[in-house]
């Protein structure tokens, strides 16, 4: 299986239906789709949520590293189905097992998002996920996700 090029955010916009400030994927390094994705996270001192979350040291909540990593789960998914979603479709995350915070993440550091796809039955989605800085572990997980179609 080959790798597809990167993308980058205004491709991950196309992909994605998140925006600021809740986009949490910022380029795609590699993806091989139906196998894995390596996306970047650039953390900055102007995220939104660093005034209230610690604000004696600012730390990037755990909940929203799952949460980019839930995205890069999002655009190996459609990577492997081969389509772009359109503005009736919604990736819905749906399940977290076996999640851990080894480190903490702050501003400045360059959260590298590594997603593996073990199955999907039903229109479920299960991947393997990890989060590291300088190639240290802070997170891991393993993700369910869904894709789903609504009317307006």
């Amino acid at each position: 299986m080959t790798s597809a090029p990167f993308l980058d955010i205004h491709a991950i916009i196309r992909q994605l239906p998140h925006r600021y400030p809740f986009l949490l994927v910022d380029r795609v390094l590699e993806c091989k789709p139906g196998a894995s994705l390596t996306a970047v996270k650039n953390v900055t001192i102007n995220e939104p949520f660093f005034p209230g979350h610690f604000p004696q040291r600012a730390v990037m909540p755990g909940v929203l590293i799952l949460e980019a990593l839930a995205q890069a789960t999002g655009l190996l998914t459609f990577a492997t189905l081969g389509y772009s979603p359109d503005k009736n479709t919604l990736y819905y995350f749906v399940g977290i097992d076996k999640a851990r915070f080894k480190k903490t993440v702050e501003p400045g550091d360059q959260l590298m998002l590594k997603v593996e796809h073990l199955w999907n039955k039903r229109g479920i989605w299960k991947y393997k996920a990890h989060a590291e800085v300088e190639r240290q572990l802070v997170a891991e997980a393993e993700l369910m996700c869904a894709s789903r179609k609504f009317d307006d």
